[in-house]
C-alpha cells in the first residue's frame, strides 16, 4: 500500500516510505534463490574454516509478504547477466551487518538484537568472516577488488576493540578493502572511546558515520536512543583528533517529542560542529516498529509530525546549510564541496555496482539478481556452520527493472541525465517513462533543464520517495513494499 504523502494530514501512518530498492522487498521469493548459484558461479578449492580463537592483544589486523511475483522461479522475461568474466565489470561492494546495540529504538525497523552477549558475538563474528570467505571463492568474484565497504547495523561500534581486530583479521585472510575508494562505519556516540576510534581508522575505515539524530536530550529519551547529547560532543572530538577523512552526522526530523523549535536548535548544534557531510532523513514508522505496534494496539496514528510538517523542517535545515556553505546532494545529504564529502557507495549502488551484503538479513545485488539473507538468528548461524551462504530470497529482475532501479534511485539525487539512460539502456525505456516525467513537471515537482537533464525542484525532492512509485511496473504498483 502506498502511503499518503503528498498530502497536508497532521499525522504519519504507519508504512514504508524509503523507497530503497526496486522491485518491492515483498515481491522478492524463496523460488528463486536458485538464480543466486547460477550467477555466482563455481567455488574454487574451500576456504580454510577460522576458529573462534581470538588473538593476542595487538596483533589483530589493521588493515521481511504478499508475493507480487511468482514465487516458484523468476519470471519468463527475467534475465540475469550470467557472463562471469565482463570486460568491464561494475565497481563491487561489501556490505557488513553488525545486529546489536544498547538498545533498540522505537522507530528503528533492522534486524537488530539487544540481548546478546559476549559469546554470541563471537560466534556471529565467526560467521560472518566464514561468509565473506564463501563469497570470496566465487568465481564471479574473481579478481575483483572492493571499490566501498560499509560497516552497518544495528551498531558496528557496539563491537570491542578486540572484536573489531578479530572480525577484521579473519576477512583480510580472504579478501581486502586496501584499494576501497570508501570505508563507511556507523556509530552511535554512546559505544565509543577514542581507542576504538583509533581502531576503527585502523582497519581502513575513511568515513566515520555518527547517529545522532538529535540534540535534544528528551526526544533522544522519547525515541528510545541510547546515548545523550553529551556523549555526541565528546565522540566527535575523540573523532576529529583521529583524524577521520571524513565525518557524517545523522539526522531525523520529526521525531516523536520534536518540535519545530527543537529542530531549529538541532540544526544549529550540528552546524556548530561543522561536520564534513549530514545525513537528514523524514521519520518514518514502518510496520516492525516499536511505534507502529504501540499504535496499531491503540488504534491511534503514532505520535509523529505530518509529512507537511517533516517537510518544512528539513527544507529549512537545506536552506540553512546552504547559507553556511553546504551543498544539497540528495533529498538526504548535504556536503562541503570538496573531496571530503562524497558519499561513493551511493553513487556506485545508486549506477547499477554489485554488492554482497554479508550478516543475517542483509540485502545483496549482484548481476541483476537481488537477494537477503536469513532473517532469523539461528538459520543465519546454521547454514554458515553448514558451509551454505545463508540465502532466503531472491528476484531476477527484467531490463526494464534495472532501467526502473536505476532511474527511481537516481532521481533521489535531484537530476538525472536522460542521455545515460538512453546509451546503457534501450531509449524506448526512457520514451515509455516520458509521460510520468512531464506530469512532475506539470505539478510543479521537477523540470526539463536543456534536452537530457531532468531536475527535481525543492518541493519534489523533498518528497521524491512519494513521487517514485508513479514509475513503478502497474503490477507493483499500490502493493506492501516490504
Amino acid at each position: 500500500m502506498q502511503l499518503d504523502i503528498l498530502s497536508d494530514k497532521p499525522t504519519t501512518e504507519v508504512g514504508s516510505y524509503f523507497i530503497s530498492n526496486y522491485p518491492p522487498f515483498s515481491a522478492w521469493s524463496a523460488g528463486q534463490t536458485g538464480a543466486v548459484e547460477r550467477v555466482l558461479g563455481e567455488a574454487s578449492a574451500a576456504p580454510t574454516r577460522v576458529t573462534s580463537a581470538r588473538p593476542a592483544p595487538g596483533n589483530g589486523s589493521t588493515g521481511a509478504p504478499t508475493s507480487a511475483a511468482p514465487a516458484s522461479g523468476a519470471p519468463a522475461s527475467a534475465s540475469p547477466v550470467s557472463d562471469l568474466s565482463p570486460s568491464d565489470p561494475p565497481p563491487l561492494g561489501l556490505y557488513l551487518h553488525i545486529p546489536f546495540c544498547r538498545k533498540r529504538c522505537h522507530f528503528c525497523y533492522f534486524r537488530v538484537y539487544t540481548d546478546k552477549n559476549s559469546s554470541d558475538v563471537d560466534a556471529y563474528i565467526d560467521a560472518l568472516s566464514h561468509e565473506v570467505a564463501l563469497y570470496a571463492r566465487r568465481e564471479r568474484f574473481r579478481d575483483r577488488p572492493f571499490d566501498f565497504v560499509y560497516f552497518g547495523g544495528g551498531t558496528p561500534s557496539f563491537l570491542s576493540n578486540e572484536q573489531l581486530r578479530l572480525l577484521v583479521g579473519r576477512i583480510n585472510e580472504h579478501w581486502h578493502w586496501d584499494h576501497a575508494r570508501e570505508v563507511t562505519f556507523e556509530c552511535e556516540p554512546g559505544t565509543l572511546k577514542e581507542s576504538k576510534l583509533e581502531v576503527i581508522r585502523d582497519i581502513g575505515v575513511t568515513r566515520l558515520s555518527l547517529g545522532v539524530e538529535h540534540f535534544d536530550d528528551e526526544t533522544l529519551a522519547l525515541n528510545g536512543r541510547a546515548h545523550k547529547s553529551p556523549e555526541i560532543f565528546r565522540a566527535y572530538d575523540w573523532a576529529r583528533r583521529v583524524g577521520f577523512p571524513q565525518i557524517n552526522l545523522d539526522l531525523i526530523a520529526g521525531m516523536v517529542g520534536d518540535t519545530e523549535d527543537r529542530w531549529h536548535a538541532a540544526v544549529e548544534r550540528a552546524l556548530d560542529m561543522a561536520p564534513d557531510s549530514l545525513t537528514v532523513y523524514q521519520m518514518e514508522v514502518p510496520h516492525n516498529t516499536t511505534l507502529a505496534r504501540d499504535a496499531k494496539a491503540h488504534g491511534e496514528a503514532p505520535p509523529v509530525a505530518g509529512w507537511s510538517t517533516k517537510r518544512a523542517w528539513v527544507d529549512a535545515a537545506f536552506r540553512r546549510f546552504e547559507q553556511a556553505g553546504y551543498v544539497v546532494s540528495s533529498a538526504y545529504t548535504v556536503v562541503k564541496p570538496g573531496p571530503r564529502a562524497a558519499f561513493r557507495y551511493r553513487d556506485a549502488l545508486w549506477r547499477g555496482a554489485d554488492m554482497v551484503g554479508t550478516g543475517v538479513a542483509s540485502f545483496s545485488h549482484v548481476a541483476g539478481v537481488h537477494f537477503q539473507n536469513a532473517d532469523r538468528w539461528e538459520d543465519y548461524l546454521d547454514a554458515l556452520a553448514s558451509d551454505r551462504l545463508p540465502i532466503a530470497r531472491a528476484f531476477v529482475t527484467t531490463d526494464r527493472q534495472r532501467f526502473i532501479r536505476e532511474l527511481v534511485l537516481q532521481l533521489k539525487l535531484g537530476r538525472i541525465d536522460l542521455a545515460y539512460f538512453r546509451g546503457k539502456f534501450a531509449a524506448e525505456a526512457v520514451t515509455e517513462r516520458r509521460p510520468v516525467l512531464d506530469a512532475l513537471v506539470e505539478e510543479g515537482f521537477a523540470r526539463f533543464s536543456g534536452s537530457d537533464a531532468f531536475e527535481l525542484t525543492r518541493a519534489g525532492l523533498l518528497r521524491v520517495d512519494g513521487l517514485l512509485p508513479r514509475f513503478f511496473e502497474p503490477q507493483f504498483q499500490g502493493v506492501r513494499y516490504t
